[in-house]
């Protein structure tokens, strides 16, 4: 019997964007933003479905991350947060403590995440190396925190101001934020090295940012429609003996353990975590090679996710994989089916999504039946 991950699914054209490669940045409501290097554009998105030229290009350096912000755009640099409009002239900047630098020049770790009305934006900043107590702001606005831990800063969208600050356990190298469409929580992960992701459901009140709740081994990717239940994503990273699972679950911010997971393996033809055949707990704990890697999720519609996953095959070059799963449950309905082979996806919020690809961009949309 064929499994559900296995089902067919044919993904319909519904249109094509031959033009220069590049990556969408962000694509809500009306707007659409596409990376490309060193450049931000923003377009109308029926626009740029019809190869229409953007409302405004921004001129960005090539490793700093970026978001459309208001016509122009907000950059995280090494040492500082700055806004600019369309013209590239500087609407504000803020200035903080350089990122530590790995085996490259010191940047940035993630994208700033501006609100869904576009007032607030979420910013994460490391704290001063050195002996620095609590105690009373620094004289720049920043808090004075422990030494080693970096701060979420929320700041306002229209002149730079910090409207509140939170210093985590964190020292990240990558942040992922994904804000609530309604903007009443924020979800924000970092990763650190050796201790993995840490992840914490954010609400922004007047009095400050409280956290509500988080989890650990977790990226956050989302929040599951019509609810206030984030949704994340654990990848198989074996920093300890039981880490070597792929997991998507749902959570509720109370809760301390995810009340929905699936183990995705089963997308893949495996085995699930400590699982024999018969349901019985696996002696050796499971462990297992997978040869997929398991990229993002997005969501399609209220009730489907797209699950995007790379996968090598031994003797072959990698591709890449879609899965149409259930918002509810995150059991699998199909595995898409594209006449060419798909790239990274993002939703559109209407049923159909953008696949990137080296001649531009593919939009899909689902069967009818």
């Amino acid at each position: 019997m064929t499994s559900p991950a296995e089902t067919p699914i044919d993904a319909v054209p519904a249109g094509a964007v031959d033009t220069a490669p590049g990556t969408v940045v962000t694509a809500a409501g009306t707007l659409l933003a596409v990376r490309r290097e060193d450049r931000l554009e923003i377009y109308d998105t029926e626009a740029f479905l019809g190869g229409g030229a953007p409302l405004s290009a921004v001129d960005v350096p090539a490793t700093a991350p970026a978001a459309p912000l208001g016509g122009g755009a907000v950059i995280a640099e090494a040492d500082r947060i700055r806004s600019v409009g369309a013209d590239g002239g500087l609407r504000w900047e803020l200035p903080h403590p350089p990122w530590r630098g790995g085996s490259g020049p010191p940047m940035a770790p993630g994208t700033p995440a501006v609100s869904p009305d576009g007032t607030l934006i979420g910013v994460l900043v490391p704290a001063p190396d050195g002996d620095t107590e609590c105690g009373e702001p620094l004289p720049d606005g920043l808090p004075r925190l422990c030494r080693g831990r970096d701060v979420l800063l929320l700041v306002d969208a229209a002149d730079g101001r910090i409207r509140a600050a939170r210093p985590l356990n964190s020292r990240a190298s990558v942040v992922t934020q994904r804000w609530h469409p309604g903007g009443r929580l924020l979800g924000l992960s970092c990763w650190t090295a050796w201790y993995s992701w840490s992840t914490w459901w954010v609400a922004p009140r007047r009095d400050g940012l409280h956290l509500r709740g988080g989890t650990r081994m977790r990226e956050v990717v989302g929040f599951v429609p019509g609810t206030e239940r984030p949704l994340t994503l654990r990848r198989a990273e074996r920093l300890a003996p039981d880490d070597d699972r792929d997991e998507l679950a749902v959570h509720d911010i109370t809760a301390d353990e995810p009340v929905v997971r699936y183990d995705l393996a089963e997308l893949t033809g495996r085995e699930p975590e400590n699982r024999h055949a018969d349901g019985a707990d696996r002696a050796d704990g499971g462990h297992r090679e997978s040869d997929a890697v398991f990229e993002d999720v997005c969501t399609l519609n209220a009730g489907k996710l797209l699950v995007a996953a790379r996968q090598q095959r031994p003797g072959r070059r990698p591709t890449a994989r879609h899965w149409l799963c259930s918002a509810a449950t995150l059991r699998p309905l199909g595995a898409l089916r594209y006449p060419e082979p798909p790239g990274p996806a993002t939703a559109l919020g209407d049923g159909t999504w953008l696949t990137e690809g080296p001649r531009g961009f593919r939009r899909w949309s689902l069967p009818e039946s």
